[in-house]
């Protein structure tokens, strides 16, 4: 769920129940002729677009799709809120590199899914993810096995708790962050705007940030990554309604700003080597070089009145152009799948030309 200068998204939950058309669960966007799929970027950023990629079961419906990732093996992990038309409550459902359905589970997390991550722990890997629903964040298996599950950080003097115990500083996690000792780092981009670090057992360590504009502040923090492309490690945060980056030590202290001019509402982040990957909100997806300098926009549409855009039904959407990318990253071969904020969910590849 996301929430915007115009308003939270929860309101917008009530829609869930707009109907979504009968249609075959893969579609393959083309030109108006019907003959190939459009392609957007340049040179050596051109990609071809191919939406509603995925061969769907007809049992699960798209809710807003929020999260992806990819696995070593190559399977693709989607995570979203579930539609109201949807047979099935599985939030997460996974594909293999050609988009052949593998699984789906993760009926605990509909309405709330959001942030994924995957990370690798010896010869094993997780998938962290966060739910805005019921306010968690859980480590689980590649198949749902749950590992553990974190709630309201009362731990942190920065959470207060009312004298009958109950939460009295807003708490909604929106993504995280792993560090190469395990350390988990949690945006709490819908709730107080802190971000709480954790050890690899899920217990507390620090809070920093929080709500505002200067240097350390943050409004938002929607999404976080581990950038691993200096010296020495750094948290990335996408600042969302600051309309920036900013960077952090992985102690929590403020590092510098970045972004700026180049990022409208900027939802999360994926690297591969020195490129960063960043999904837009406001119609587009980012590549930047290593000095976060802007290689190429994709799939931007300028006329996008996106708000109303996302609630409407699948034809509305234009061939090459995204609506509100919400999640994005690399797949091994450096195609990239993109995830969306719409109501009756989009995912689409884009692959390397």
């Amino acid at each position: 769920m996301d929430q915007k200068s115009g308003g939270s998204r929860r309101q917008f939950f009530h829609r869930l129940g707009a109907a979504i058309p009968v249609a075959p669960a893969i579609l393959r966007a083309t030109d108006k002729g019907g003959t190939k799929p459009p392609v957007t970027g340049s040179g050596n950023h051109t990609f071809e677009v191919t939406h509603d990629w995925g061969e769907l079961p007809k049992s699960i419906s798209y809710g807003n799709t929020h999260g992806v990732c990819v696995d070593s093996q190559g399977h693709v992990y989607i995570h979203h809120t579930v539609h109201a038309s949807s047979q099935s409550d599985d939030t997460m459902v996974v594909f293999d590199r050609n988009g052949k359905f593998v699984r789906s589970w993760g009926k605990e997390f509909k309405g709330g899914a959001h942030g994924l991550r995957i990370h690798k722990e010896g010869s094993q890997e997780f998938l962290y993810l966060c739910d805005t629903k019921r306010a968690v964040v859980a480590k689980l298996t590649l198949r749902g096995e749950s590992v553990w599950e974190l709630g309201y950080p009362k731990e942190s003097s920065s959470y207060r708790l009312n004298a009958d115990g109950s939460q009295a500083v807003k708490y909604s996690p929106t993504n995280l962050a792993i560090a190469p000792n395990g350390d988990v780092y949690v945006a709490d981009g819908y709730g107080s705007s802190f971000i709480n670090q954790y050890n690899f057992k899920g217990e507390f360590i620090r809070t920093f940030g929080g709500q505002g504009s200067e240097a350390g502040r943050l409004d938002c923090p929607h999404g976080i990554a581990l950038d691993l492309r200096s010296t020495q490690p750094r948290l990335l945060v996408a600042d969302r309604k600051n309309h920036r980056f900013q960077y952090f030590s992985l102690d929590g202290k403020h590092l510098g700003f970045a972004g700026l001019g180049g990022v409208k509402l900027p939802c999360h982040f994926d690297f591969r080597n020195d490129t960063l990957l960043v999904p837009d909100l406001e119609a587009r997806v980012t590549l930047m070089d290593g000095h976060d300098q802007v290689l190429t926009q994709l799939g931007e549409d300028d006329s996008n009145t996106w708000g109303e855009l996302r609630k409407e039904e699948r034809s509305h959407f234009i061939p090459g152009k995204f609506v509100c990318p919400h999640s994005a990253c690399f797949d091994h071969d450096g195609n990239i799948f993109v995830v969306e904020w719409v109501e009756v969910g989009r995912v689409t590849k884009l692959r390397r030309v």
